[in-house]
C-alpha cells in the first residue's frame, strides 16, 4: 500500500506538472494580449517612451503570432515502428535463470517538429528536433525465467513451472535531434522517458523466477539512433537501433529491470513541406538574418541546492526472504516489502556556458533512513560492517536545457558511506544520477523533477527533487 501511495502521489505530481506548464503558457498570452497600449504622453520625452512602448508592444504581439504559428498543423506528424528486440542478460547472475529472451514492441508517435520559421532560439541551438507523445506495447510474454536446482540459490526451491514476463504499455515523450539533413537522408538520436504498466509481474504463485520486474507500476528510459528515407514530400521509411529499459527504481522488490536491444523499423509521415534541401536553405538564411527569436544569451555562474525526498526497498529484504527463508515461514520468496526513505541534500557550483549546457561540481549529502534495519539484518548474520545513514560524495555535474525543461545527469564518487555488508560488496565507490526537470515560470527559478540514483546503471532509489538556483551577478 505504501509503494502504490508513493507512485499515486507521483502521477499526481506528473498531472500537476502539466497543469503547471499550461497555466504558464496561458498566463504569458494573457500579458502579451490582455492590455491595451499605453495612452499617448504629452511632449518630446513622452513622444519618445511612447514609441519605445509601441515597439515593446508589437514584439509582443510578433511572440504571440509566433507561438500560434508553431501549434499550426504544419508541425504535426506521427510515426508507425516496429521493433523486435531481445532482453539483455545484464551479468552472470541472470544468465543462470533467463531462459528465452525474444521479445518485440510496436509504437505509435504524435510528433511535433520544431521550424526555421519558429523563431525559437533553443530549437535552432538543437537543430530543429522533434518533439514527439508516444504509446508502446512491449510483448515480453515469450521471455522465460526458471531457476535450476542449484546450492547457489540457498533455501529457494526450484518449482515446477517457467515464469514469464508481462506484456507492458508504456505512455513517454520523446526528444529526437537530428545529426544529418539533406534532400533524401536525416540522421538523429532520441531520448525517451515515461511510465510503463505491466499486468504480470513477480509473485509466488506462478511468477516466482521473475526477478526482473517487482510490481505494476514501473519507470521507463529509452535511446536509440535512426536513420530516415524520405521517398517522398510528405514520407519516410526510418531504420534504426533502440534500447528501452523497464523498472520500478528499486521501490519495490525484485528490480533487476528488463532492458531490450534490437533494431526498429517504420513509416514517418510529416505535412511539412520544408523538408531536405529546401529545410536546410531555410535555416541557413534564417541564421543569417538572426531572426530565430531573441539570441542574447549571457554565460553565468551559479549555485544549485536542491533537496530530494525518495524511498527505497533495502536489497538486504529482498535476498533474506528468496533465499534464507524456509519454506514454512509465511515470508518465503514474498513480495510483499517495506518502503523507506531517503533523502538528499545537493550543492552545485555551475556554470552556464551556452543556452543549452551548463556545468559544474558539486556536493552531495545521503540519509537513508534504512541504515538501522540493514544493520540488524547484517547482525542477524553475523557480519559486523559499520552502518551510518549518512553518505557523502563529490560529483562533476552536466545539466542539458530546452526552454523549461531540463535534464540533468552526475557522476560521483564518495567520500563517506558506510551501508553494511551488501553494499560494500556489490556497490561500486561512485554513483550516478540522472533526473527530469521542469522549472516553474515566476518562482525565480524553482523547479521541479524526478531522479533516480543508481551503482553502475542499477537503481539504489527514486527521488522527487526540488531545486533552485542563486545566480552570481559577478564571479
Amino acid at each position: 500500500m505504501i509503494i502504490m501511495g508513493l507512485i499515486s502521489s507521483m502521477q499526481r505530481f506528473i498531472f500537476i506538472w502539466l497543469i503547471l506548464f499550461a497555466v504558464s503558457l496561458y498566463a504569458e498570452e494573457k500579458d502579451s494580449v490582455g492590455r491595451t497600449p499605453p495612452a499617448p504622453l504629452g511632449g518630446e520625452s513622452g513622444e519618445r517612451t511612447l514609441s519605445v512602448k509601441r515597439q515593446a508592444w508589437s514584439v509582443k504581439r510578433e511572440a504571440l503570432r509566433v507561438k500560434r504559428e508553431a501549434w499550426s498543423a504544419e508541425h504535426w506528424g506521427w510515426q508507425l515502428d516496429v521493433n523486435p528486440c531481445w532482453i539483455l542478460k545484464a551479468d552472470e547472475y541472470v544468465s543462470k535463470w533467463l531462459k528465452k529472451q525474444n521479445a518485440w514492441a510496436v509504437d505509435a508517435q504524435l510528433r511535433y517538429r520544431s521550424l526555421p520559421s519558429d523563431n525559437d532560439a533553443f530549437a535552432h541551438d538543437f537543430g530543429y528536433p522533434t518533439l514527439a507523445l508516444g504509446l508502446s506495447y512491449h510483448h515480453y510474454d515469450g521471455v522465460v525465467m526458471h531457476k535450476d536446482a542449484n546450492p547457489l540459490w540457498g533455501m529457494a526451491q526450484e518449482v515446477d513451472y517457467d515464469s514469464h514476463l508481462g506484456n507492458t504499455v508504456t505512455l513517454y515523450g520523446a526528444f529526437e535531434r537530428p545529426l544529418f539533413r539533406s534532400k533524401h537522408w536525416e540522421l538523429d538520436y532520441a531520448l525517451s522517458v515515461g511510465l510503463g504498466y505491466t499486468g504480470h509481474k513477480y509473485n509466488p504463485v506462478d511468477a516466482v523466477d521473475n526477478e526482473l520486474i517487482g510490481s505494476h507500476l514501473l519507470v521507463y528510459f529509452g535511446a536509440g539512433v535512426h536513420a530516415t528515407y524520405h521517398f517522398a514530400q510528405n514520407w519516410g521509411v526510418k531504420a534504426g537501433v533502440e534500447f528501452k529499459h523497464h523498472s520500478n527504481g528499486a521501490l519495490n522488490r525484485p528490480n533487476k529491470g528488463a532492458n531490450a536491444l534490437g533494431p526498429m523499423i517504420g513509416v514517418v509521415w510529416t505535412p511539412s513541406t520544408s523538408l531536405g534541401e529546401e529545410s536546410v536553405k531555410r535555416e541557413a538564411w534564417s541564421v543569417k538574418r538572426g531572426d530565430f527569436g531573441n539570441t542574447s544569451f549571457q554565460k553565468s555562474w551559479y549555485m544549485n541546492i536542491s533537496l530530494g525526498f525518495g524511498g527505497k526497498v533495502p536489497l538486504e529484504d529482498w535476498q533474506v526472504t528468496q533465499f534464507q527463508t524456509p519454506p514454512s515461514d509465511p515470508d518465503y520468496r514474498t513480495g510483499d516489502f517495506k518502503l523507506y526513505a531517503a533523502y538528499s541534500l545537493q550543492a552545485d557550483l555551475m556554470r552556464r556556458y551556452a543556452r543549452r549546457w551548463a556545468s559544474g561540481i558539486g556536493f552531495d549529502l545521503f540519509y537513508g533512513s534504512y541504515a538501522d534495519h540493514v544493520a540488524s539484518l547484517d547482525a542477524a548474520q553475523g557480519y559486523t560492517d559499520r552502518h551510518s545513514p549518512w553518505s557523502v560524495g563529490i560529483a562533476a555535474k552536466h545539466e542539458v536545457f530546452y526552454h523549461r525543461v531540463s535534464l540533468a545527469m552526475s557522476l560521483g564518487v564518495y567520500l563517506h558511506r558506510q551501508m553494511g555488508h551488501q553494499a560494500k560488496e556489490l556497490e561500486t565507490p561512485y554513483y550516478e544520477r540522472i533526473g527530469l526537470k521542469y522549472q516553474i515560470p515566476r518562482l525565480g527559478g524553482l523547479a521541479v523533477g524526478l531522479g533516480i540514483k543508481a551503482h553502475l546503471m542499477k537503481a539504489d532509489y527514486t527521488e522527487l527533487v526540488l531545486s533552485y538556483p542563486i545566480k552570481f551577478q559577478s564571479f
